[in-house]
């Protein structure tokens, strides 16, 4: 296949899902299956949650630096709070990415079983309405990613709510990115973000208005992703390939610096990570082998998070 030849991301109308529930599953799954990613229009999360949340998320990342170190915990893998810029690199890379970052998690119940593996997220008190901001950012996208599980239940013909019970605990986070300006040409060899995969079940990414994000199709061309102001991004992580057996690809993606003339402009996005519950085992589906999907050892969504941590720098063992 020639570069030219590549797929477009043409959206995805959420409202199929309403009047054609099959039809919507099988033109999502048909992007995933081919690219690993989709782009979906008239998504249901409310603008107003968006852009307070926008808001928020730019309003912390222009707080003193020394402010924003004191929500960061170094033991703490990266997953609750701030994470400064410089720390996190791709899978495999020597240099680290040009970006710092904000993750709020999941609340649980008094008395939860996951209680010693998913902190609560700290409180952010130097920007009003923060906690609120992010919090109804993270359900409106924790919501909205069920039901796009349950479209790929349809498609993978398992029961519709079939995920729902493997992910109701899950240790998802909703992640505030922010890539500074490169008014200072960045080191050597750096990227926004260097090409990597996601980790988790499925991403859904809101944001990102300035250009950068490109997928790799298996062809080996890269394909940009500059979805329309309004559309929602969605792609697979490892999690959700090891289970489909290789049918879902996980694939590598990467946000490339700006051109110079955008150079002088920040970026921001907000990606949610959706995760199994800690305990849930990732086997390959066997309706996924019965088609070609190739099977590989057992592995809980715990044990596997906790070894990309590492792999990325966010734990150091």
């Amino acid at each position: 296949m020639n570069p030219t030849d590549t797929p477009q991301f043409t959206p995805i109308s959420f409202t199929q899902w309403e009047s054609d529930p099959q039809a919507f599953a099988s033109a999502l799954g048909a992007s995933l299956t081919q690219t690993g990613f989709a782009v979906i229009s008239d998504h249901t999360i409310a603008n107003s949650v968006i852009e307070t949340a926008e808001r928020a998320a730019q309003q912390f990342f222009a707080l003193p630096e020394a402010v924003k170190r004191g929500y960061h915990e170094q033991d703490g893998g990266g997953q609750r709070g701030y994470t400064p810029f410089g720390e996190e690199n791709a899978k495999g890379a020597s240099t680290a990415d040009q970006k710092e970052f904000w993750h709020t998690g999941r609340v649980l119940p008094d008395g939860s079983a996951y209680a010693s593996v998913m902190k609560p997220t700290p409180s952010v008190t130097e920007v009003g309405g923060f906690d609120s901001a992010s919090r109804d950012m993270f359900d409106a996208l924790d919501e909205f990613g069920n039901t796009l599980l349950s479209a790929l239940a349809l498609y993978l013909e398992l029961p519709v709510h079939w995920f729902h019970a493997h992910v109701q605990w899950g240790n998802s986070i909703l992640r505030l990115l922010h890539y500074p300006a490169q008014e200072v040409a960045p080191p050597k060899g750096s990227v926004r973000a260097g090409a990597h995969e996601d980790i988790n079940l499925i991403t859904l990414l809101l944001g990102a208005q300035e250009a950068g994000l490109q997928v790799k199709h298996a062809c080996g061309a890269w394909l940009d992703v500059n979805p329309s102001q309004g559309d929602l991004v969605l792609n697979c992580g490892d999690m959700l390939q090891r289970l489909t057996g290789g049918l879902l690809p996980s694939t590598s993606h990467r946000v490339l610096n700006p051109s110079p003339e955008r150079a002088k402009f920040p970026r921001y996005s907000m990606p949610f990570f959706l995760h199994p519950n800690f305990d849930f085992e990732i086997n390959a589906l066997e309706g996924c082998l019965a088609k070609g999907g190739v099977v590989q050892p057992a592995i809980t969504a715990g044990e596997f998070l906790y070894q990309r941590l590492v792999q990325i720098g966010l734990i150091k063992p």
